[in-house]
């Protein structure tokens, strides 16, 4: 049978003060804790606020033009033409840094040969969203920075076969489509057409103009992608005239660098493109990275033309070659 306790005796037990006592600690550690805890929130909240990227829409210029042709702002719809690509490569974030770095390298490479040719610089921004400057290759089997077909390879001067497709050489592919946007702007008067010429062909082009009475591109209606073609021009050159508004704080060292060359002329037959590196000092790996157009492992040169390669300088200007 329990002894009964008294509520007396129990208050002045030394149980009731250790459990009084006991419970005291534990009820200040756990505010305590609690005031901590919501402390380290608030500084996780605050810093969190302050690296989060903000998300809003990119700021469209006042006034816009496209190798001095003015662009039409004011009709809604063109304006949504254009803030759609400016969303679009503002926030795709992987691509418009690489073209950034890749642009420092190639844009020096590019420009000069518009100015040769009296295109208008903004057509530098034209081989960006073709190829994002580099030698990619469609489905259709348009190749290099300027995504030329064979066909129009072929009929602006560049040798294409098996041995050598000089699609994938940038200064005469860059010549190449000079001469395309010239033939363009001779026929229908407008770089701006011209541009979306280059997109969609000349037959395309002229169908449309004849069937809709308008030679004035923001006014056609034409394909989806040559619809946005222009738009997507123009956002890459607001983007690139302005990178720090847009959220690109690339740094000079970030972006690749000019590669220096020297030039090696060739005027005959090549048995194997890799002993010919080894005995220029590199390997083939950099043979190909300077010479992209070279498609086979030997060259075939009956005809004695000269082609003209390009090696990296000593010293290297970024890429090591390793000799064999």
């Amino acid at each position: 049978m329990l002894k009964k306790i008294s509520f007396k005796k129990f208050f002045n037990s030394k149980i009731f003060f250790f459990a009084f006592g006991a419970a005291t600690i534990i009820t200040i550690v756990f505010i305590i804790g609690v005031i901590r805890i919501q402390d380290s929130n608030k500084n996780i909240f605050d810093d969190a606020s302050n690296q989060l990227l903000k998300i809003t829409s990119p700021e469209i210029p006042q006034a816009l033009s496209f190798a001095g042709e003015k662009v039409p702002l004011n009709d809604f719809e063109v304006r949504e033409r254009v803030d759609r690509e400016l969303i679009v490569n503002t926030y795709w974030f992987s691509s418009t840094i690489l073209g950034m770095k890749r642009a420092n390298r190639w844009f020096p490479v590019i420009e000069p040969i518009l100015k040769k040719y009296n295109v208008p610089d903004d057509f530098k921004y034209l081989a960006l969203i073709e190829s994002n400057l580099s030698n990619s290759s469609s489905y259709a089997g348009a190749v290099g920075f300027w995504q030329l077909t064979v066909e129009a390879a072929k009929k602006y001067g560049l040798e294409v076969n098996d041995q050598i497709d000089e699609r994938y050489n940038v200064e005469k592919s860059t010549e190449a489509a000079c001469k395309y946007i010239l033939d363009a702007y001779d026929e229908f008067k407008s770089w701006t057409l011209a541009a979306a010429t280059y997109n969609m062909g000349f037959n395309g082009m002229r169908k449309q103009i004849d069937r809709e009475k308008t030679n004035d591109y923001y006014n056609l209606i034409l394909s989806d992608e040559t619809m946005r073609y222009v738009a997507r021009i123009l956002a890459m050159k607001i983007i690139y005239k302005s990178p720090q508004k847009y959220g690109y704080f690339l740094k000079p060292e970030d972006l690749y660098p000019v590669l220096k060359t020297i030039n090696i002329k060739v005027d005959s037959s090549v048995d194997d493109w890799a002993d010919f590196a080894a005995n220029h000092g590199v390997n083939y790996k950099i043979l190909k990275y300077y010479n992209p157009w070279l498609r086979d492992i030997s060259l075939i040169n009956k005809k004695k033309r000269i082609y003209t390669l390009k090696l990296p300088q000593v010293p290297n200007d970024g890429i090591i070659p390793s000799g064999n």
